[in-house]
Order: C-alpha cells, then sequence, then structure tokens
C-alpha cells in the first residue's frame, strides 16, 4: 500500500506539472498583450506619418545676449538630422512642418567664490525657449512647450595667469543640452 500511495502522489504531482508547463504559452501570450506601457526614451515618434520635412528658422531672441539663440538653429538641426527620420529644409514654405523656437530668458550668475580673491570660481547659466512645431498646410500646432529651461554649471580660473574664458564653451553646452532636449520633446510629445 506504500508504495501505491508514493506511485499516487507522483502521478499527482505529475499531472500538475503539466499543467503548468501547458499553461506557460497562454501566461506569455497574456504577458505580451498586457504590456506594461513603458519604453526607452528618445526612439519614439508620435508625430504624424504625414510629415517628412521639417523647417527649423533661427530662433528668435528677447533676451540681449546673442550667441545662444544663434547657436540653438543650427544645434537643433543636427540633433535632428542625427536622430530622426526628418528631413531638414531650409525653406518653411517647402517643409511639411515648421519648428518656432524664441530665446525668453538668459542669465548669468556667480555663485562660488574664491575666499582669497573675492572672485567668481563657479557661475550658473540659465536659458529658457518657447517652442512650438506647426503644421504648414493647416497651421495647426503640433507640439508646444512656452517654457522649457536648462541650468548650467561652469568654473572659472580664479588665477590671473591661467585665466581661460568659459563662457563660450557654457553656452555651447547648453545650446546642445537645449537642442536634445528639444528634440526629444517633439519625438515623445510630452
Amino acid at each position: 500500500m506504500r508504495s501505491w500511495g508514493r506511485m499516487e502522489s507522483w502521478a499527482l504531482v505529475g499531472d500538475r506539472r503539466q499543467g503548468r508547463v501547458a499553461s506557460l504559452p497562454y501566461l506569455l501570450v497574456l504577458a505580451l498583450l498586457t504590456g506594461c506601457g513603458y519604453h526607452v526614451t528618445g526612439h519614439g515618434d508620435t508625430l504624424p506619418k504625414t510629415l517628412n520635412t521639417i523647417a527649423i528658422p533661427a530662433f528668435g531672441n528677447t533676451t540681449t545676449r546673442q550667441t545662444l539663440a544663434r547657436l540653438l538653429a543650427a544645434d537643433t538641426t543636427r540633433e535632428f538630422i542625427s536622430r530622426t527620420r526628418f528631413k531638414i529644409m531650409e525653406d518653411p514654405n517647402q517643409a511639411d512642418a515648421v519648428l518656432h523656437g524664441i530665446l525668453t530668458e538668459f542669465s548669468v550668475n556667480p555663485i562660488i567664490f574664491d575666499p582669497k580673491s573675492g572672485r567668481a570660481t563657479t557661475v550658473h547659466v540659465r536659458a529658457t525657449i518657447q517652442i512650438s512645431l506647426v503644421e504648414r498646410a493647416t497651421g495647426k500646432t503640433i507640439v508646444s512647450r512656452p517654457n522649457m529651461q536648462w541650468d548650467e554649471r561652469y568654473e572659472v580660473n580664479v588665477n590671473p595667469q591661467a585665466y581661460f574664458d568659459e563662457s563660450g564653451t557654457a553656452i555651447r553646452r547648453v545650446s546642445q543640452s537645449m537642442a536634445r532636449a528639444v528634440v526629444s520633446t517633439i519625438l515623445e510629445n510630452f
């Protein structure tokens, strides 16, 4: 009798195992159909499939600083070319959509000072832009962000013999960072 009980228990375990194995494909299909919805950023494209060309004219500027506004359009164009399927057009009248941008704020403020000389050793740069991607044929705004803001820090050497003005490098970094964020925002539309 004992051996029969063991055989019976093994048979039940075997049946349970087969049930688990048989239900595995169903569970996999269910998991695929009910995905969590997460995705890798920068790889989405929520723009209409009818858009193939985008024009990026020079960004407007309401600040007293000109360098960043000049760099933004070129850096944004480079980001679009390297990361998207879109062809960039020079003439807005020939493009499916036009990206309008305006630099609305640009400030540079010292935040850390050298205690001996009193000179700034770290400077904080803040920039704010407005962007809108408009479908040319209909005038419909596809993406609009009225207040995209960036902050960047850069170091300043206090030694007068080794002094090197880092402001140009910092502005280039801010422009490249802003351009990456603009393209990501447009692709993901969030």
